[in-house]
């Protein structure tokens, strides 16, 4: 069994840009100082990402500094439509300039260029909430506008957070998930609006570390609601040294609940490759959870540019299964969320 390591308050970083401890924690106590990492100025990561929808429709969007390139990132998507656009903005040698808070707690995003014709705010409204605020004058070769606003409302104080290593010095990754968040709002490509109400949830990746140059990582989130409950979990592996804990937990009403080591099983076709459209399964090391996942939609993007590169499966669909809550056996069936297969060069 997998030792599990429950984070303590304190810096996240040693003198020598080390992680003081690896481990992980349902809220962020640690402490990230820009100025305490070391591992090199353009191996710097940090995003704020957020992905909000239901099981029609879906946005995500996203602010990175990546040093030695920042991304402004918006998808718009409708799974009955079969549509999807994504529209990226890349700007160079950012290198911290977007200021993007130490801490998810306090601190808002703000990164615009009205005359390029672009705005992202990710306002921190406190008591749990936040107002997602995006415009674009153009996002497709047809000068269509986007612009979003909707507010997410946090409906656990519990979260995920991981402190994890990577082999080499210097190099980390703290990241936390904040599932569950009612949505309210709506957000508008052209003519067509997806409309946030009561059935639609959002989750924040809030991620700070140093990374190494290639990876792959897998990742599950659902943040919904079945039968009176709220739902969620994320799941996820690949990169770095997890072996004091993942980043696997389930989320049900207030409650969260560490889970162990997990496995995608995506199938495989004909060709020898991932075939992300047959229904997967999960298979999990130390925990009763039954979990299976019927796609429905696949944003697949792939970017590959001299020596960087970013080949993206996001597969949206809905969730069957069952889990063991203090005894009791819990089931539950077509919940919507996504899981991925991400591998980078970066």
């Amino acid at each position: 069994m997998q030792e599990q390591i429950q984070l303590t308050p304190g810096p996240l970083l040693d003198p020598k840009g080390n992680l003081v401890q690896a481990g992980y924690a349902f809220s962020l106590v640690k402490d990230y100082d820009k100025a305490a990492v070391k591992g090199g100025a353009m191996r710097r990561k940090e995003w704020d990402y957020y992905y909000v929808g239901n099981s029609d429709y879906g946005v995500a969007l996203t602010v990175a500094d990546n040093s030695y390139m920042g991304m402004l990132s918006v998808s718009f998507l409708d799974f009955k439509a079969k549509f999807d656009v994504t529209k990226s903005i890349i700007v160079p040698f950012t290198v911290g300039k977007f200021n993007l808070p130490p801490s998810s707690k306090e601190g808002d995003v703000a990164v615009e260029d009205r005359k390029k014709g672009y705005s992202f705010r990710f306002l921190n409204l406190g008591n749990g909430k936040r107002r997602l605020l995006v415009f674009l004058r153009s996002m497709d070769k047809l000068s269509t506008p986007f612009h979003c606003d909707i507010t997410l409302e946090q409906t656990s104080p519990n979260s995920m957070v991981i402190a994890t290593p990577f082999p080499k010095k210097g190099h980390f990754y703290y990241n936390q998930k904040i599932n569950n968040q009612k949505a309210h709002g709506y957000a508008k490509f052209g003519e067509r609006m997806l409309d946030f109400n009561s059935d639609s949830y959002g989750v924040l990746d809030w991620g700070r570390g140093v990374w190494t140059y290639r990876n792959t990582w897998y990742w599950c989130s659902v943040s919904s609601s079945f039968g009176g409950h709220l739902l969620g979990w994320n799941l996820g592996y690949g990169f770095g040294d997890t072996s004091k804990a993942t980043e696997n937990m389930l989320f049900y009403d207030e409650k969260a609940i560490k889970l162990g080591r997990v496995s995608f099983d995506i199938p495989i076709s004909s060709s020898g490759g991932d075939d992300f459209m047959k229904d997967w399964t999960f298979r999990f090391k130390e925990d009763s959870f039954e979990l299976r996942f019927h796609p429905l939609y696949d944003r697949h993007s792939d970017t590959d540019v001299l020596l960087l590169r970013s080949n993206q499966h996001q597969v949206f669909g809905l969730f069957s299964g069952s889990f063991l809550l203090d005894g009791e056996a819990i089931s539950f069936s077509d919940v919507p969320g996504f899981a991925e297969k991400v591998f980078n060069k970066w």
